[in-house]
């Protein structure tokens, strides 16, 4: 009898822990999220929208959903990057830790704006938000943001991060409103942060978004120099001025 009662009391406390691990798992969901949208447009200078991060403790995985990157000031276009769906796994017992180690972090089908011309473009516009930031030594105001992995102290760590599928949607003014979608290669980060410092989310934000405006801009540039070979005089133009300025923003990102 007593032998039942007690493996009674062991199966009710085990269900008792799952049940407040799946608990605590939504609430830090929660947390990220108010996280994401809080500290990233301070980094960013821009909007930062999410639909929801649902995080499992039990398995140590998460996904971010309906994440969206608005544009800078004076730009036409609605965003700048929109993420339909991200998988990241995390190593759960280091998410209440000083330094959250992210697994992996896969991203299908993303979708980035380029709009710009002479006079810049919304891309190297927010690398110049970042990279401010990150040479004032990230925001302070993030000092508040208690255990949302965005606070001083608290570093990040993200082994493998991998963006597939994503696609170009291409605005170019000096090209007559010209447009065009492209796709972009894969770009693979690994060992972001890795050993025992981390980095912050301002450097993880650097690396990332530079790799990302990298990519594109050599996708444009491969792009709009096809066109201007077959195009007219007006448009050939248009061209020798986009040409230079991509040439300065690939220099930009990768510094």
């Amino acid at each position: 009898m007593m032998r039942k009662l007690l493996l009674g009391v062991v199966v009710v406390l085990v269900v008792l822990i799952i049940v407040a691990v799946i608990v605590m798992g939504f609430f830090l969901g929660t947390i990220v999220k108010t996280g994401m949208e809080t500290a990233g447009p301070k980094i960013t200078q821009v909007s930062i929208k999410v639909d929801a991060v649902n995080l499992s403790l039990l398995t140590g995985s998460a996904r971010v959903k309906g994440l969206v990157v608005g544009n800078p000031e004076g730009y036409k276009t609605l965003q700048a990057i929109s993420v339909g769906s991200a998988a990241v796994g995390v190593n759960p017992f280091s998410v209440l830790s000083d330094k959250i180690v992210v697994r992996s972090v896969r991203v299908e089908a993303a979708e980035i704006t380029f709009e710009g011309g002479l006079g810049g473009n919304n891309l190297s516009k927010i690398m110049d938000n970042v990279n401010a930031i990150a040479k004032s030594g990230g925001p302070a105001s993030t000092n508040t943001t208690a255990r949302a992995g965005n606070e001083p102290g608290r570093r990040i760590e993200v082994d493998d991060f991998l963006i597939t599928g994503a696609i170009v949607h291409v605005s170019l003014p000096d090209m007559g409103g010209k447009e065009m979608t492209l796709p972009l290669p894969d770009i693979h980060l690994t060992n972001l942060g890795k050993g025992n410092a981390g980095i912050t989310a301002t450097d993880l934000t650097r690396r990332v978004l530079g790799a990302i405006t990298t990519a594109t801009v050599k996708v444009v540039a491969s792009a709009t120099t096809d066109i201007g070979q077959g195009a007219g005089k007006a448009v050939g133009e248009g061209m020798n001025k986009i040409i230079p300025s991509i040439g300065g923003l690939i220099k930009k990102s990768t510094n």
